[in-house]
């Protein structure tokens, strides 16, 4: 009978009540449980094993450059960064309210790390995120347009609460990249939320858009409705290279 049960619950899929199931036949700590409680820790566990399984679903799916946790974030290093105010964005209140967040600062202040620190957070409480590169994304929506599967590709981005644009304007917009652009920016106004990390100020980004026209538009669409984070100072990387004498360690 407990083989047939135990087969019964494969079947569904129901994986974590049989781990749970045979840690209670296996420790007689839960020998004196009531039925009801025993079989509230079976659910939990199935609960607790699917809650974390939508997590990796979403990690995966976000394609993170990095994958980086809040506990490896340096507060110590002087570089713009508000403790109390970036752990307040984590909470993710600006997704809901469907905001945009611009991260800007000189190369290697951190903007791709805290992009995805932000992005790893917002994914385990349940946010589908999902990581470009500018210059991918738009490559990316090239060949969607020549192979038919535009309209899928449409799609698949609108199912997600945020986008993440990285290295955002690196390389000026053509007209036609822009025109997608502003598509997409369309598409998601108020609707949904992008990240956008970049190392011009924004007061530079009009003139990375060779179409003036164009240009206002996509600014408009974005810095309305932006929370803004400018780093600054010298390049984490600098700082944390074992060359650099502040960071090596004394040798006998």
């Amino acid at each position: 009978m407990i083989q047939s049960t135990l087969e019964q619950l494969k079947d569904l899929r129901l994986y974590g009540v049989i781990e749970a199931w045979h840690d209670q036949q296996a420790q007689a700590t839960y020998h004196d449980l009531a039925f009801d409680e025993r079989f509230a820790l079976l659910i939990e566990q199935e609960h607790l094993r699917r809650q974390n399984q939508r997590q990796q679903r979403r990690l995966k799916q976000a394609q993170l450059f990095v994958h980086s946790s809040l506990d490896e974030v340096d507060w110590q290093v002087q570089r713009g960064l508000h403790k109390p105010l970036f752990l307040q964005w984590l909470q993710g209140q600006w997704i809901i309210d469907h905001l945009n967040l611009v991260i800007v600062g000189p190369t290697g202040t951190g903007k791709t790390f805290l992009s995805c620190v932000c992005a790893h957070h917002l994914c385990l409480h349940g946010h589908p995120v999902r990581y470009f590169k500018t210059a991918d994304l738009l490559s990316e929506s090239k060949f969607a347009k020549a192979d038919g599967s535009f309209d899928k590709l449409r799609k698949r981005l609108a199912s997600f609460e945020l986008l993440i644009l990285d290295e955002w304007l690196r390389d000026p917009l053509s007209p036609d990249d822009a025109r997608d652009i502003l598509d997409l920016l369309d598409e998601r106004y108020r609707t949904r939320s992008c990240l956008f990390a970049s190392q011009f100020p924004v007061n530079q980004w009009h003139q990375q858009i060779q179409d003036p026209t164009l240009a206002d538009a996509i600014l408009d669409r974005i810095v309305h409705d932006s929370l803004r984070l400018t780093l600054k100072g010298e390049s984490m990387r600098k700082l944390t290279s074992t060359l650099n004498p502040q960071t090596e360690t004394s040798t006998p």
